[in-house]
């Protein structure tokens, strides 16, 4: 059983067991584990239920690992003749969780 929820603005497709990184959020020191509320499809094949845009009752719990950093991306500008160089750079932040149920 799959269902895809969204959170931060995309949408994941979920599996229990899999490993899923999400925008990074504040959360409590001893928070070990996150629900996940806004799923939008949730099933399997023809025994799926779709949201208008949200599944009632559905859920998706996980269990939090912590705090990881994405790759390097490199901006750069550059203007010929003009003297003009840019250069930044930018790191997202993820939440890395693993899905434990899928609840609907």
């Amino acid at each position: 059983m799959y269902a895809v929820v969204e959170d931060g603005g995309k949408q994941f497709m979920v599996r229990t067991g899999q490993t899923v990184f999400l925008e990074r959020r504040d959360l409590p020191d001893a928070a070990k584990s996150l629900t996940l509320d806004r799923v939008l499809m949730l099933g399997e094949a023809e025994a799926c239920k779709i949201g208008a845009p949200y599944v009632a009752g559905a859920k998706v719990t996980a269990t939090v690992h912590g705090e990881i950093k994405g790759p390097k991306l490199r901006i750069e500008k550059f203007r010929r003749r003009k003297g003009y160089h840019l250069r930044k750079g930018h790191r997202q932040r993820y939440l890395k969780v693993t899905i434990d149920d899928i609840k609907g």
